[in-house]
């Protein structure tokens, strides 16, 4: 769970800021769209396969981050 505290003399539209800062670094919402459909564990497999072939692909343009 995300909390944020009032500093003093904060806006309350700084402390929305750092809220939906916190928010963002925790993951939460990165979670919550990851969750939002069900995907079976072959969808799942085949989706990281196709991930990894395009990590590749990038990497061998040198492209990639590595």
């Amino acid at each position: 769970m995300v909390s944020v505290v009032l500093r003093d003399g904060e806006s309350q539209r700084n402390l929305s800021k750092r809220f939906r800062k916190a928010v963002i670094r925790s993951g939460v919402l990165k979670e919550k769209k990851k969750r939002r459909w069900f995907v079976s564990k072959n969808e799942r497999r085949r989706l990281q396969r196709e991930k990894a072939i395009r990590r590749m692909k990038q990497k061998r343009r040198g492209r990639g981050r590595y």
